[in-house]
């Protein structure tokens, strides 16, 4: 019976005797009288030594034909040695080569120091090993969302992507043609998760989204992915402290699976073990005040607050803030006025620290048909358009809340990313639609 291949991971686990191991080249140096490889696979990196003496001569022959990034299998005996990476290596005895790599690789060292060309060359660039210790992190940030939702009885829920009304605005809405009509992609699950939570009434969804906004900074992404979760009966407060769960949950998930991962990535965990429940709450009129005070910044009450502005805040913080109470009349209709103080909406947002900006929106649900309306109009929408959306107010309708999470952001400051584009494994932006 063949030898069970083994990952890196299980053979520097092992530390000594016989493995069997398959993977691709990252690394090769040919000598002489030896070949040093150093094989990759998606657990990690081991050098592998091949000598004339060790093995047939053919295969010696051959081996010295590997390049940067051809696949082969190897088996041989594992020694300790300080010398190479993670302290062992494998001598071997055995070697297929099972496609040789055309050379040289198109990512050379000088090359990969430009984001524009690693972009270029994302097909390539994700068996990076940045780029695999972050697509690890993303996968653990998505389970870590679903485990969150379900162990509190969510059900997920899948909205459509082609819509025929905005949800956050007709400025950036991608029209799409739909056989003999126009529909558009989602911007939000937002406005048919709200009939959605009169059956289920608790889910949550993991979907693309959308936003056709003419930004290069590196924070915006044409297609992203959100998490978004609409509740019933789920008052402001509560939706204010099931944000900062998610949140803290999804750290403690990344820190216990992904430790290795972020180191690589050169975060500091001990800061992000920091990050607990309750985070500082602010309202946008205190923000204003608070960014007058320490930074002597005078921003106009009703003016949104821009990547200048959060970033200038979050200077003072190192975990999350929620503010809460923006201006009602520059947010979406659906936000309703508080009653407390109806210049304000009882909506939210989560600002990540260290210029990472918003990770969350959210906001009570309008129960107000007329208010609404009225906020369609004044913004050049067609409320009719939205009278299938309504239909939720007259039969039954109860207090409920949302928000959404954006997926790439939080990767980006888990990670701690310079840019969002390498939260997403292909992104697209306003200047870029390939590879």
């Amino acid at each position: 019976m063949a030898e069970k291949f083994v990952s890196v991971k299980e053979a520097l686990a092992k530390g000594k005797g016989k493995a069997q191991l398959r993977g691709w080249a990252h690394r090769v140096r040919t000598f002489n009288d030896k070949v040093f490889v150093v094989l990759r696979d998606h657990t990690g990196v081991l050098q592998c030594v091949i000598k004339p003496e060790q093995v047939p001569e053919k295969v010696f022959q051959e081996s010295r034909k590997l390049s940067q990034e051809s696949s082969f299998t190897i088996s041989g005996e594992l020694k300790k040695d300080e010398r190479a990476p993670g302290g062992f290596e494998l001598q071997a005895t055995e070697f297929v080569m099972v496609q040789r790599a055309e050379a040289p690789f198109p990512i050379a060292k000088a090359e990969a120091e430009s984001p524009e060309f690693l972009l270029d060359q994302r097909h390539l660039w994700l068996r990076s090993r940045k780029m695999t210790a972050i697509m690890k992190v993303r996968s653990t940030v998505l389970e870590a969302i679903r485990d969150f939702f379900r162990k509190d009885g969510y059900a997920e829920w899948s909205p459509p992507i082609f819509t025929p009304v905005a949800c956050e605005g007709a400025t950036t809405l991608f029209e799409v043609k739909y056989f003999e009509d126009t529909a558009y992609l989602t911007q939000s699950w937002q406005l048919y998760a709200e009939a959605g939570i009169f059956g289920l009434e608790k889910i949550f969804t993991i979907s693309p989204c959308f936003r056709a906004e003419r930004s290069r900074t590196s924070r915006h992404l044409a297609e992203f992915w959100m998490a978004e979760a609409e509740t019933a009966w789920q008052d402001f407060p509560a939706l204010q402290k099931q944000t900062e769960d998610l949140i803290c949950f999804i750290i403690t998930s990344v820190i216990d699976k992904n430790t290795e991962e972020l180191t690589e990535l050169g975060q500091d965990i001990a800061k992000l073990k920091k990050v607990k429940a309750p985070f500082t709450r602010m309202t946008y009129t205190a923000v204003l005040k608070f960014l007058k005070d320490k930074e002597k910044l005078d921003i106009p009450w009703g003016k949104d607050l821009r990547t200048v502005e959060e970033e200038a805040l979050m200077k003072h913080f190192t975990t999350p803030v929620i503010v809460t109470n923006y201006p009602k009349e520059i947010m979406a209709f659906y936000k309703p006025a508080d009653p407390k103080d109806k210049k304000t909406a009882l909506c939210m947002d989560m600002l990540a620290p260290e210029g990472y900006g918003e990770i969350i929106g959210g906001s009570l649900r309008d129960l107000d048909i007329k208010a609404m309306q009225k906020a369609l109009k004044d913004a050049g929408e067609h409320a009719d358009h939205y009278d299938w959306y309504f239909d939720s107010r007259k039969y039954g309708s109860v207090p409920h809340a949302g928000f959404g999470m954006g997926v790439e952001r939080i990767i980006a400051w888990l990670c701690k990313l310079d840019n969002i584009k390498d939260a997403i494994p292909f992104p697209r932006t306003m200047l870029r639609k390939t590879p």
